[in-house]
């Protein structure tokens, strides 16, 4: 008797769950020994080790970072990308749960890799370091990480299930004025003062975001604001972190920014210098044909995910970067309940928890039948491709 799609979701749900106690060891691991931005040494050897005796073709130092990795099984096209997510917050720990993520991604692609139907194509385990910070998958993207790939699935804990994340573009950038320096009572009108500029930037900038749209707001500190207050300040400088809701209004708003900077400097005197600081996050790109997927097969374990509230942003991620090139999932699946928030110490112990341990082995199962999707059925590889291209 042929063997039907069904009997390979079910095979791959029975491998999840026989690596159950070692999946969440693993999560225990990772979320003994928080590690940062490009530096999660640790963390990158321990997942890539696994896959490795696993018969997974490693490389690491992708994309030029020493953190990053790729770990390969089976050849060509069809070809899903399962991510892992490892960095943690500094003072905070893993309190958006990645070795959550990690240890999903890891056992998703093992379980793949173990079950014999699913040997077309290619399953793609992939190391994104830097997520908090640096923007790993952006730079892998740039590098060609996700070309000739299908598909790239991850999930990530919160305190909502939703079948979507509304993530928004995100990047900061640096405004500097420069203007002259003089003693504020001995010669106080020979004085250009950059500070003065600084803080009137801020000024309209705090004007400008009473008519910004939905999603879209500017938030700054000032990194530089002189060296002596007997001096007038020569030299000011201040970090900004802007957002919206897609690329195209991020972009926008940069351009604001500059028309912001630039008027100041007019009016003051100063010259104003902007430049970018960070990697830019584009807006997460959702693929539904996908999503819809993951829900159903998340389901199995009680789990019903729901779309997100309209209006509702929950921050960024340079997920979004893959989203632009190929089809992309990035359900949030809850941990604890909706009072709480990521990015706390309650929800880093909510990430060691048992309702964790639950999470992880739905969620990793949902993945690897997802990707199972995405490898044996044309049909649905088809549709989610026209409908990315199509941008919706």
């Amino acid at each position: 008797m042929a063997r039907t799609l069904d009997d390979v979701h079910q095979d791959i749900r029975e491998e999840v769950a026989g690596r159950a106690d070692a999946l969440w060891g693993i999560a225990l691991r990772l979320h003994a020994d928080p590690e940062y931005a490009f530096a999660e040494h640790r963390a990158a050897a321990l997942l890539s080790g696994e896959l490795e005796r696993a018969g997974f073709a490693v490389e690491r130092g992708v994309a030029g970072l020493p953190t990053a990795f790729t770990a390969r099984s089976g050849r060509g096209r069809p070809a899903v990308a399962l991510l892992m997510e490892y960095d943690a917050l500094p003072g905070l720990g893993h309190a958006c749960g990645h070795n959550l993520i990690a240890a999903a991604g890891l056992g998703a692609a093992l379980a793949l890799a173990s079950v014999p139907d699913v040997s077309e194509g290619t399953v793609l385990a992939v190391g994104t370091p830097a997520e908090e910070g640096g923007g790993g998958k952006a730079l892998e993207v740039e590098a060609g990480v996700f070309d000739d790939v299908d598909a790239a699935l991850m999930f990530h804990p919160g305190v909502y299930s939703w079948t979507r994340a509304p993530l928004t573009a995100q990047v900061q950038y640096r405004v500097a004025f420069r203007g002259r320096a003089a003693h504020p009572t001995g010669n106080p009108t020979e004085g250009v003062d950059a500070l003065a500029a600084l803080v009137e930037l801020f000024n309209v900038l705090a004007v400008l975001g009473r008519r910004l749209p939905e999603a879209s707001h500017v938030q700054g500190i000032v990194t530089h604001g002189g060296t002596a207050t007997n001096i007038v300040p020569e030299y000011a400088e201040g970090l900004f972190g802007l957002r919206a809701a897609t690329t195209g209004a991020l972009e926008d708003l940069v351009g604001q920014l500059r028309t912001c900077a630039e008027g100041v400097a007019r009016a003051t005197g100063t010259t104003a210098e902007v430049e970018r600081a960070t990697v830019r996050y584009d807006h997460f790109r959702d693929s539904e044909v996908l999503s819809e997927r993951f829900a159903a097969h998340l389901s199995r374990a009680g789990i019903t995910p729901t779309p997100p509230v309209p209006g509702v942003y929950l921050g960024s991620s340079d997920i979004g970067n893959v989203s632009t090139r190929l089809p992309a999932v990035h359900p949030f699946v809850a941990i604890m309940d909706p009072d709480g928030s990521d990015h706390t110490p309650e929800f880093a112990a909510a990430a060691a928890s048992p309702r964790a341990r639950e999470v992880l082995v739905a969620a990793t199962q949902a993945l690897a039948c997802t990707a199972a999707d995405v490898l044996l059925r044309p049909d649905l590889r088809a549709r989610a491709w026209e409908r990315h291209r199509a941008g919706v």
